[in-house]
């Protein structure tokens, strides 16, 4: 910021303090981070007041921190949570160079960025909600990434059709009526068709994993990020389309990923 000192720490304290009062967990760091974006003390005090109303830091700075990379977030777009980089990490592992990966519900393109990032491969992203697709191509053409609006595999080049290696899916799995609990940055400031997964959660899932096995290569992968209460239900939902299934976990992110691959050789029955 032009305007503000970098030893002024009384005006440090009294925007600590702000956030505090507002119910900001790591109110320290968002501090330096307003304080490193604002562009003037005007700017500053309106981005401050802006997040203790609720706002999402992200969508006030316009990125977010995933997996070492800034990832530009616009206004009203789902945010990446830090446990989607298990997600991540869990698809690194099974990509190769030159891999035709698929980024379903790519959001801000968090996913597939980090993935181009670490690997050359052939990225392809989609999502339903126009604001997405137009952050997740800013975050993922520099690396050759292409981004298709539309529901799912709907709007994805047919030639696309059982090339695919690795499908990656951070699709909605919050339950319809429980949306109503989640915290005021997401209920309100992020779209609704990014968390709402239905009555149990899993509407999406179930249309995810009925349509992958047309996309996938043989030998091709499908991971999702689902609950921990909601993995049996997630594991079924795979095994009854044909897909050989495991389930990873990690406590340290409270994340849990379903794999399922594609075996070379196999008549499916598609739809759960």
């Amino acid at each position: 910021m032009n305007d503000y000192g970098d030893h002024d720490d009384q005006f440090f304290s009294i925007i600590v303090t702000k956030l505090q009062e507002a119910g900001c967990v790591f109110a320290e760091d968002e501090a330096r981070l307003l304080i490193a974006s604002a562009g003037t003390t005007t700017e500053l005090s309106d981005m401050v007041e802006l997040r203790t109303t609720g706002m999402p830091l992200e969508h006030i700075i316009g990125w977010a921190e995933f997996c070492g990379l800034r990832i530009i977030v616009d206004k009203g777009v789902f945010v990446p949570r830090q446990r989607t980089a298990f997600l991540a990490r869990q698809a690194a592992a099974l990509i190769r160079p030159k891999s035709v990966v698929l980024d379903l519900c790519c959001g801000s393109g968090a996913v597939g960025a980090v993935l181009a990032y670490l690997e050359h491969i052939e990225l392809y992203a989609t999502d339903i909600d126009p604001a997405s697709v137009q952050c997740t191509r800013r975050n993922i053409t520099t690396a050759g990434g292409r981004v298709y609006e539309g529901d799912l595999f709907e709007p994805l080049p047919i030639i696309l059709r059982g090339r695919v290696n690795v499908i990656v899916a951070n699709a909605p799995y919050v339950p319809t009526k429980a949306i109503e609990f989640l915290p005021p940055e997401a209920r309100i400031h992020e779209a609704k068709i990014a968390l709402d997964g239905g009555t149990d959660g899993l509407d999406v899932q179930r249309r995810i994993v009925a349509t992958a096995p047309l996309w996938l290569a043989p030998g091709g992968h499908l991971l999702i990020e689902t609950s921990e209460r909601q993995t049996p239900q997630t594991v079924d939902i795979f095994t009854r389309c044909g897909l050989i299934t495991r389930v990873t976990r990690s406590d340290e992110f409270d994340a849990t990923v379903v794999i399922g691959t594609k075996p070379s050789t196999a008549s499916f029955v598609f739809g759960p």
